[in-house]
This record gives structure tokens, sequence and C-alpha cells, in this order.
């Protein structure tokens, strides 16, 4: 072998055992450039174009391409004259990607609150069993935040933070990362809060689901959750009426 040419890269063994390893074996371009950026931390620059691909043995054009391919993900950075940098892959870049899938696909919002209701519901369980006491504090935290206010902005400000808590509560980070990443698309679930029993029963159905995580309770925290929603979509109902009529 020429002493100037790299040996092929082959995947740490961590990346090569990951469950979803095998799901790329198909484009072995982009499988050889996910396994190197496995190697890497967010920040950390690539090699130049010339040293890839006689690292990763493949074409100059496949490279840009796959590079391309990431870059539009967000995964990878290129700034001039610098180079190329890893960026890493955060649940709110995953999320951009997903809102322009979804407009394409035309997939309507009513469907995504049915993907958060199961998300949420199962969230909600794991959280009987892994909340911790910071989790039940943050919680509580923002129930508190509901408790003492009287404008409507800052109590969905508050009903943010407490779904927020929740998913933490669940100590799943997959549904953590589905929480994230939907979280840019849901946004605005609700434009707004006016009337003083939108404001009690908002108080009261988070209050629900705190109690019952709280109490270890799988069977009321699903009632709790479902009550949510159901409640959650006669907001929606009335927010599409009053549009419907202005």
């Amino acid at each position: 072998m020429n002493p100037l040419e790299h040996p092929p890269f082959a995947p740490s063994a961590t990346l090569k055992n990951h469950q979803f390893y095998a799901s790329m074996l198909g484009d072995a371009a982009l499988t050889a450039l996910v396994g190197l950026l496995g190697e890497m931390s967010p920040g950390d620059r690539l090699p130049s174009e010339r040293e890839l691909t006689q690292q990763l043995q493949i074409s100059r054009n496949t490279l840009r391409d796959r590079i391309g391919r990431l870059e539009s993900m967000g995964i990878l950075t290129r700034k001039e004259r610098l180079g190329t940098f890893y960026s890493g892959m955060q649940a709110e870049q995953a999320g951009s990607v997903l809102i322009l899938g979804l407009m394409f696909e035309q997939i309507t919002f009513e469907s995504l609150i049915s993907m958060r209701h199961a998300l949420e519901r199962q969230a909600a369980i794991e959280a009987c069993t892994n909340a911790t006491d910071a989790h039940l504090a943050e919680l509580r935290a923002s129930i508190d935040d509901m408790n003492r206010t009287e404008d409507g902005r800052e109590l969905l400000a508050a009903d943010v933070a407490f779904h927020q808590a929740l998913f933490a509560s669940s100590n799943s980070p997959a549904l953590l990362f589905f929480s994230q990443m939907l979280s840019a698309v849901l946004q605005g679930t609700l434009r707004h809060l006016t009337l003083e029993q939108d404001f009690e029963t908002m108080r009261t159905v988070h209050g629900a689901v705190l109690d019952a995580v709280a109490a270890r309770d799988v069977d009321a925290v699903t009632r709790a959750i479902d009550a949510h929603f159901a409640w959650l979509h006669e907001l929606r109902e009335r927010e599409r009426r009053a549009g419907a009529v202005s």
C-alpha cells in the first residue's frame, strides 16, 4: 500500500453494534461518512476532501453529495476558508426537517396532536416508575406558575414547561428526543386562553397528572392524560369554530 494512502475506515464497535446501523448499509458512502462522524465531537473539523476520499475510499463527487445531505440536516456546517465542521444532531434540527416533510405530505395538525397524545401518555406511564424527587419538583413548579397567574400567555408558558418536565420525568431518551423534535411543530397548539373556565380546567387537568405521577398510579395517570387531551380537543374545536365565524 502506498504510505500516503489511508487504510479503509472502520467505524467503532459502538457504532457498528447500534441497532440502526444495519439500516444504513444500503448507502456505503453515507455509512462510511456517518461512521467517521461517530468518532468525532460537535465542533470538530472534518479532514480535507482529499483525505476523506482516501480514508473512506469514495470519489470526490460522492463525498460532496453525502456531505451536502448531512449539511442540509444541520449535522455538518461548511465555513468558507475554514473547512467543514461536525455540528452534531439536535432534536430541534430534526424538527425543522420534519416540518418540511409534514408540509409536503400534507399531514394535518390534528393527526400530530394524536401522535403527541400517544407519546405523552407513554411518557406519563414511564414517569410513574422513573420520576425522581427533582422531576416532581419541576412538575410542581409548573403547576405553581399556573396557579399564581391570571395571564393567558403566562399560563401557556407554564403548560409548555410542565410537558417538558413530564417527558424528562419519563427518563426515556427516545421519548424526550421525539418530544423536542415535535415541539417546533406543535408550538401554538392553542393560540390563546381567554375564558375563566379555561384557566381553571388547565390547572385541574395538569394537577391530576402530577398527582397520579407522584402516587405512581399508572391507571390514574392514563385517565388524567386522556382527560387533558379531551379538553384540548374541545378548545381546538372552539377556536376552529371561532375562526370560521370570523
